[in-house]
């Protein structure tokens, strides 16, 4: 006969035996994680202590075993526990399906996964093949944005589908993040839509050199919704997509890289300005035999401007290949205009004013007081 004291008994037993349960869990779950830290850390200290391994080998070692370790642990969390209740619990549904920690665990190991792989692959894999090509830094980004996007769309339709969720119904979704684009997220939006015209059509890409507001500097990268440029002065600036579309850039690597330089010149009035125009042509042909950039063809040209007011003025026009050299190769022609000149002594003048001081009689002095 059952009494009162056994189905206390039993009760008690059932409840110690569920509380050990869970003290068992706890200890193996935190065994495995002590286990596998230990053995991260002893495989990094053997990697470290090689002096003789290559560098380029432990920058791919080292984030791989980093991601094994997260997704070691991810994976064990998901098999061991996937009996227990609070893995199974609804705590929110969409539809006919319920979401559960389980499912949210395997869309985050799909979409995690796919972020990773496609890291990996447009850094260590698609780099041969446009080596293979020839393909220019611009086209390289292009491709590498577009595969990313590409696979990580793709990842999130299978995550959706594996956890059970018909697509059918985002349709509602959809369309209130449709309204919201079009009402409150308009500039988000159009530097997006901005980026991928960017991407293909080309106007700017990365490495170009371009001047915002007067700013000079070489576009690093093209995100979702805005422009990464470093400046000469390595400052780097934030630009929204839209800009490029909508105002006025000047990009001097968009087809030829070829440019002009126009370097001014004064000296002093009674100079021989045909002895001027021959120094200059002379300055620009020393400093194409000694620079990689500055090239002949055109050929250099120098402009008589005028009259100034207190020089004649001269312009000399000199072409670069590459337009990221202007500061340096603008600097050497002028040191070497500045020393042609001085060793032919002639002069570059500066403006002088003259101050003429008018005397008055001590008659007038006694008037104005």
């Amino acid at each position: 006969m059952i009494t009162l004291d056994k189905i206390l008994i039993i009760n008690n037993f059932l409840d110690y035996y569920q509380a050990s349960s869970w003290l068992k869990t706890t200890l193996v779950f935190i065994a495995f994680l002590f286990a596998i830290l230990i053995l991260r850390f002893l495989i990094l200290k053997i990697l470290k202590s090689k002096e003789d391994r290559n560098v380029i080998q432990n920058e791919v070692a080292i984030p791989f075993l980093n991601w094994l370790t997260t997704y070691g642990i991810l994976l064990f969390i998901l098999i061991y526990f996937s009996n227990f209740d609070w893995m199974r619990k609804k705590f929110a549904s969409i539809g006919n399906v319920e979401i559960t920690v389980f499912l949210i665990i395997i869309a985050v190991l799909i979409i995690s996964f796919a972020n990773r792989t496609s890291k990996v692959i447009t850094k260590y894999l698609l780099p041969r093949v446009y080596d293979r090509y020839q393909l220019d830094r611009g086209v390289q980004f292009t491709f590498n944005r577009m595969f990313h996007y590409s696979i990580m769309a793709i990842a999130f339709i299978v995550s959706i589908s594996t956890v059970g969720i018909d697509l059918s119904a985002l349709t509602v979704f959809a369309g209130v993040v449709g309204v919201g684009i079009g009402f409150g997220l308009q500039n988000i939006a159009s530097n997006f839509i901005s980026g991928i015209i960017l991407l293909f059509e080309r106007p700017i890409k990365v490495g170009d050199r371009v001047i915002v507001d007067d700013i000079i500097g070489d576009i690093e990268r093209i995100n979702m919704r805005a422009t990464v440029i470093r400046s000469i002065n390595n400052e780097h600036i934030i630009v929204p997509n839209s800009y490029f579309l909508e105002e006025h850039v000047v990009n001097r690597s968009y087809s030829d890289p070829k440019m002009r330089l126009t370097i001014p010149i004064g000296v002093a009035y009674g100079t021989d300005v045909e002895k001027v125009r021959l120094m200059l042509l002379q300055v620009a042909s020393d400093e194409a035999k000694e620079s990689e950039t500055m090239i002949l063809d055109p050929e250099p040209f120098v402009n008589f401007v005028g009259f100034g007011e207190s020089s004649l003025d001269f312009e000399l026009f000199v072409w670069i290949s590459n337009p990221n050299a202007v500061l340096t190769t603008q600097s050497n022609i002028n040191f070497r205009i500045y020393r042609i000149l001085a060793d032919h002594q002639i002069e570059i003048p500066f403006p002088q004013r003259d101050l003429h001081i008018k005397s008055f009689d001590g008659d007038t002095i006694k008037i104005n007081k």
